[in-house]
């Protein structure tokens, strides 16, 4: 049997994707089926009526191949989430929810800071969730998102994995998959958890019985605590330094988003002068932002790695922790309160 629907599925290949009027049809999907069926015991009903509802979203192909990330200088992306608004948006955030901060800087060991920032640049607190129906996020970029040759199987099994996963946590949660909203990769809730990381990470931290980062912020705050000291974060330890350059450098070098492995101490070698004191055995990784009045440059430590393990970019990391500072800052200033850096 399993034979035949393979050669099924290669005849199926040669049709044009743009003669399947539904997902439930697509050559992929029939894989799909017959893995979800047999793996964890979904009926083949269900799978085709969900998948023949989810609809190819070509702004969604578009908007992937365009990752603001890319097309924005560091001082034009950093206007999007360092703002008056946003850091004055954290600071009532971080003042309603003051005693779940507060605990889940204690319990998980992580910078409050960082935590209200996380869902800050994430959803504006709550505000910006998503529009997209997350299912069909998921199968267009499971089924139809192929960039180019080298990455079309990576791709297609990241997000394949994540369609098993958002059919997986539905179940887990009593809910209809097709209702479910989020961003055009397939993100959810308060602080954009895709479905492996919602089902791994998101914590029940009000004791309702109930993982909930869609609507609930208390959940929120603790699924992000959770995720950062799951994958690493350093309690008490800072996050990255500006530094100055004398001569020139290996820029070939900057701006890897990848595991620090050379030495602050090897850096001074090569030129970078760190603005701020720390051991020359900090390990740390090289960074170059291109700002409006030319270029600056910075070492991002362990926890700005980290804060990379939410969105391995380097913008993104430092957009996160630049907000957290700043917010963290006018608490101080404006309510006297200056907790210390978990």
């Amino acid at each position: 049997m399993r034979k035949t629907i393979r050669k099924f599925i290669g005849l199926l290949t040669l049709i044009p994707l743009s003669t399947f009027a539904d997902y439930s049809n697509h050559p992929q999907a029939v894989l799909f089926i017959e893995k979800m069926t047999s793996e964890h015991n979904f009926s083949e009903e269900q799978l085709t009526g969900w998948l023949s509802v989810a609809e190819r979203q070509e702004s969604i192909i578009k908007a992937m191949s365009r990752p603001a990330e890319k097309a924005k200088p560091w001082h034009e992306y950093r206007r999007i989430f360092v703002t008056d608004k946003r850091i004055e948006r954290g600071r009532e955030f971080w003042l309603e929810n003051q005693d779940t901060l507060i605990k889940a800087s204690s319990e998980f060991g992580v910078d409050p800071a960082i935590i209200v920032s996380i869902i800050g640049v994430e959803t504006n607190y709550g505000r910006n969730v998503g529009s997209y129906k997350v299912i069909d996020a998921l199968t267009t970029l499971a089924f139809d998102y192929y960039t180019n040759i080298e990455k079309r199987e990576s791709r297609r099994k990241f997000f394949t994995i994540q369609l098993e996963h958002l059919l997986l946590l539905a179940r887990e949660q009593n809910k209809d998959p097709i209702t479910l909203k989020g961003s055009y990769a397939g993100a959810m809730g308060w602080g954009q958890f895709m479905p492996n990381s919602y089902r791994n990470y998101a914590v029940d931290y009000d004791n309702d019985e109930f993982a909930d980062i869609w609507d609930n912020p208390t959940d929120a705050i603790g699924s992000v605590a959770n995720y950062f000291i799951k994958h690493g974060w350093k309690t008490g330890q800072p996050v990255a330094t500006k530094a100055y350059i004398e001569g020139s450098i290996d820029s070939s070098a900057v701006n890897k988003m990848k595991r620090p492995k050379q030495t602050i101490g090897y850096f001074i070698k090569e030129g970078y002068r760190p603005l701020d004191k720390y051991s020359k055995d900090t390990l740390a990784l090289p960074i170059r932002l291109e700002a409006k009045y030319g270029d600056e440059y910075w070492l991002g430590l362990h926890n700005f790695y980290v804060i990379g393990r939410y969105n391995p970019r380097t913008k993104y990391a430092m957009a996160v922790f630049q907000l957290s500072q700043q917010i963290q800052a006018s608490i101080c200033e404006k309510n006297n309160i200056c907790p210390p850096k978990a």
